[in-house]
């Protein structure tokens, strides 16, 4: 499976000639959902969905799906029936060659006013874990964790703490947009030498065979 980091929290799995994207929002590129035959959305957010963007990619490939719960599907089902499938925690499906299921129910506490919102992850082919806007854990062993290195929901011994209990054999960062390239050293140095595994941040555009 390859890896394709773009910018904040998506990414772009692609393996034997087909692809799926996680997560593509107000920050990331354009483009980031060329080609590909399925869309995984974890929640509402507009850092993580974007609708224009998602419609875009609808309007540009028929075949394109896209997979996520119903706060999203419901801005989108309507006007591409049978391409907007709605998930839930403990779900499973299968999609454009990859295993699909779906874990977590709530967004993390942004403050205690601010009311909680949905939120999925998806674990992709028994592997590749992205738990959207909340520190889920799978409850079974994860080969490579999409890390929420830098959010207002979290703080850094959350992170740590949230790598050692997945405990993957290596972990990307992502929702890092927001991240400044003074503090990255500090992220990096911390999270790799306390969260017990290979921790490793890719620049937008960067890939990695997992």
């Amino acid at each position: 499976m390859k890896l394709t980091k773009k910018t904040h929290a998506c990414v772009r799995l692609e393996k034997d000639g087909r692809s799926l994207v996680v997560d593509p929002g107000g920050y990331t590129e354009e483009d980031a959902t060329r080609g590909a035959a399925a869309i995984l959305v974890t929640h509402e957010h507009p850092d993580h969905f974007s609708e224009e963007r998602l419609r875009a990619a609808l309007d540009a490939d028929p075949a394109t799906t896209v997979w996520t719960l119903r706060s999203v599907a419901a801005q989108l089902s309507a006007a591409y029936p049978g391409r907007i499938r709605t998930v839930g925690h403990g779900d499973t499906f299968s999609v454009a060659g990859f295993d699909i299921e779906v874990h977590g129910e709530l967004h993390a506490v942004i403050h205690p006013d601010i009311p909680r919102i949905t939120n999925v992850g998806f674990l992709v082919d028994g592997s590749v874990f992205h738990p959207g806007d909340a520190l889920t854990v799978p409850g079974r062993p994860v080969d490579t964790l999409m890390l929420p290195v830098h959010a207002p929901w979290n703080k850094i011994s959350e992170v740590i703490d949230y790598v050692r209990e997945v405990g993957p054999r290596r972990a990307y960062d992502i929702h890092d947009a927001l991240l400044t390239d003074l503090a990255r050293p500090l992220y990096d140095r911390q999270i790799g030498s306390l969260g017990g595994a290979e921790h490793l941040r890719l620049a937008p555009g960067g890939t990695a065979d997992l």
